[in-house]
């Protein structure tokens, strides 16, 4: 029998083909510290996580068995891969499970900041018609930027085009014929942020897009700009950010990810009147959530049965043939 460890909420429809399996034994313990989960994880073959669990060197150390990682969702920073790779664990994701829910809440983000739609409702819902605090913007005609042309972005890219958004974009894996075929215009992050009206981020967090956009980005950028962050905190430099709204160089920005989460009850962006926040819902919906469970775990129990598998962030050398 292989154990695989469940320690995040993951939908139940989608780990079926886990808990069905007559050769697979499932625990769901979710909540756990890294010490507890270092004192239960020595049995078991197989961890699935989502977001919440950091897993990190010393649970893999503590994993003797573990044979595979599936992170249910795209990101995987919540994984040290270093260490993973150093002890053949392989480590798989869903790609392509969250794309369309992802693209949509970007969408969602960027009309409730032309409209200024969450600050509307909350004075008309406390008793107040205000009609002239919230002027907004259209969409049409608007140079939407969108820095990394991933799925994700590709599919804001698509949505935006039929709104009769422009859409200019940055990608170094994006061939320009392909862009031409997109109706995406290639251009540098500097072009972007000194043309583009709003701006989107969809790249994973490195070294090299963390805080790709900071001071020295601000200070050339096209005034009034609006900013939507569903990919990464720490993609856009958040104290630069504050000091930009201040300053009116951004006119608002819409952000469903932290540097830290949950934000400290402190955090600047969660009282400043042009900002728009939500905790991380990107991927969170009952679709999205069913697909990359799906998705995660026939790949875990393809690895475990020693079948052909896909997805893999890191893999095991014992096990390359079978990418």
């Amino acid at each position: 029998m292989f154990k695989v460890l469940v320690s995040d909420p993951i939908s139940d429809f989608g780990l079926q083909q886990l808990t069905r399996a007559e050769d697979v034994e499932v625990a769901k313990i979710t909540g756990l510290s890294e010490e507890e989960l270092i004192s239960i994880i020595r049995p078991y073959d197989a961890l699935l996580v989502r977001s919440q669990t950091k897993v990190t060197r010393r649970i893999m150390k503590a994993g003797v068995h573990l044979k595979v990682i599936g992170r249910a969702g795209v990101g995987v920073d919540n994984i040290d891969l270093d260490a993973a790779t150093s002890r053949g664990i392989i480590v798989v994701n869903a790609p392509d499970g969250n794309t369309v829910t992802t693209c949509e809440h970007t969408f969602a983000m960027m009309m409730a900041l032309a409209r200024h739609i969450p600050q509307a409702h909350a004075k008309t819902v406390a008793g107040l018609w205000d009609r002239k605090s919230f002027l907004g913007v259209e969409l049409r005609n608007k140079i939407l930027g969108v820095l990394g042309l991933g799925r994700i972005g590709i599919e804001v890219a698509k949505r935006a085009a039929a709104f009769g958004m422009t859409v200019i974009g940055c990608d170094p894996f994006l061939s320009e014929e392909r862009a031409n075929k997109l109706g995406i215009k290639l251009a540098t992050v500097d072009e972007i942020i000194q043309t583009a009206d709003f701006m989107t981020v969809h790249t994973p967090l490195t070294n090299e897009t963390h805080h790709m956009i900071a001071g020295p980005q601000f200070d050339v950028m096209k005034r009034g700009m609006r900013i939507i962050n569903c990919a990464r905190g720490g993609i856009i430099d958040e104290a630069s950010l504050i000091e930009a709204l201040d300053e009116g160089i951004v006119a608002g920005a819409a952000f469903d990810v932290f540097e830290c989460e949950p934000p400290a009850p402190d955090h600047p962006f969660l009282r400043h009147p042009k900002m728009i926040v939500t905790p991380h819902l990107g991927a969170s919906t009952l679709e999205a959530q069913e697909n990359v469970a799906l998705d995660v775990s026939e790949q875990v129990i393809r690895i475990l049965r020693n079948e052909p598998f896909k997805n893999a962030v890191t893999i095991s050398v014992r096990n390359k043939s079978m990418s």
